[in-house]
């Protein structure tokens, strides 16, 4: 049974960071590619980062390029998204997503704000 956990959502003001997390389970992540995406109500899931395995190469949206970071650790099957200089239009729930049976987490809400 694939099992997707994100954690790491909360509250921060705009300019504050914010790391998410994601726990893995239920299939081999070491040779998985892994994805966070983003929605809003009313608008279309968009993708916000990926990372491959095992090479780690990495793509962004335009939009948090030079903010954002992915990376992930085998060792834990854990990937993660450090998120830096957060707007208020980064405010989505996020979601982990692997393409092993297209699966997805529950998601985490991340809320920019004063």
């Amino acid at each position: 049974q694939v099992r997707l956990v994100e954690s790491g959502g909360g509250l921060v003001q705009p300019g504050g960071s914010l790391r998410l997390s994601c726990a893995a389970s239920g299939f081999t992540f070491s040779t998985s590619s892994m994805s966070w995406y983003r929605q809003n109500p009313g608008k279309e899931r968009e993708l916000v980062a990926r990372i491959t395995s095992p090479s780690g190469s990495t793509n962004y949206a335009n939009s948090v390029k030079g903010r954002f970071t992915i990376s992930r650790d085998n060792a834990k099957n854990t990937v993660y998204l450090q998120m830096n200089n957060l707007k208020p239009e980064d405010t989505a729930v996020y979601y982990c997503y692997t393409p092993y049976r297209g699966s997805w987490g529950q998601g985490t809400q991340v809320t920019v704000s004063s």
